[in-house]
């Protein structure tokens, strides 16, 4: 078992701009209602990258910008872990039809933004970090795999660590091959210290078995967290936007789930 402390949230995602806006809904005490995601600009990226930036891009930076204003901490000595089924969808189908058409115009930005670890490099120029940084894809489990990444990090080496998970959708024709139902983003930032900015205490079991999924109980809600596959992380927030200590199930790969069980401090 993982014992750490959550100390900021960020989220975007369809219906919910902000963790702050979307406190009551994610509690159950305020109606659900759907609407595109409205990205906000990278006010924090130079000029000449934030025009290079993509969807996936603005969507971490979004909401890692946000938790950490909730959280107090110094962006530019936190590590961090970015996790995404897909990365940038919108460039890898940029790259195929030009691989398909005209090959040797293809330019070295949409190459720069095709890798994995795109995301992860422009938060470094945003913060001025030089603080370690790890990319991870694990299919619909990777909200989960880099839950556990960065919970083992915060436990192991005694630091506090930014999780960010991001997800969008493909155009078609990917899009009837992996769909994706929009673009969700969600930043934790854990410690392994209470503080005075702790939000709750965290303790996470890695267990082998299969279990019931915590499953939302709106609708629209429960849709986004089967639709996108960041928003696996939707019971977590649930269970953080209430005043009461609750218990969740999140599944992984290979019939095995995390159980979290969920602290307000």
């Amino acid at each position: 078992m993982m014992r750490l402390y959550l100390e900021g949230v960020g989220l975007l995602g369809p219906g919910l701009q902000s963790w702050v806006a979307s406190r009551a809904v994610l509690g159950g005490e305020a109606p659900y209602s759907f609407a595109p995601a409205v990205l906000r600009a990278a006010t924090t990226l130079p000029a000449t990258e934030r025009r290079r930036a993509g969807v996936p891009v603005k969507l971490a930076l979004a909401v890692a910008e946000e938790a950490f204003s909730h959280s107090g901490r110094e962006p530019s000595s936190t590590a961090t872990v970015f996790t995404s089924s897909d990365g940038d969808c919108d460039n890898i189908h940029a790259i195929n039809c030009i691989l398909a058409d005209k090959p040797a115009e293809m330019s070295p930005t949409r190459f720069h933004n095709s890798v994995h670890n795109s995301a992860a490099g422009y938060w470094c120029i945003a913060a001025g970090s030089r603080a370690p940084s790890t990319s991870l894809c694990a299919y619909d489990a990777s909200f989960v795999a880099g839950l556990l990444e960065s919970a083992t990090q915060v436990v192991v080496n005694d630091a506090v660590v930014a999780l960010v998970a991001y997800d969008h959708a493909y155009p078609e024709p990917m899009s009837a091959l992996r769909p994706i139902a929009g673009a969700f983003g969600v930043a934790l930032i854990l410690a392994p210290c209470k503080t005075v900015h702790s939000i709750a205490m965290l303790e996470i079991d890695f267990v082998a078995g299969t279990a019931v999924e915590t499953m939302m109980p709106d609708a629209g809600l429960e849709g986004l967290r089967v639709g996108i596959p960041a928003a696996r992380a939707l019971p977590l927030l649930g269970a953080l936007a209430g005043d009461a200590e609750r218990q969740i199930s999140l599944s992984y790969f290979d019939d095995n789930h995390l159980t979290i069980r969920v602290m307000p401090c």
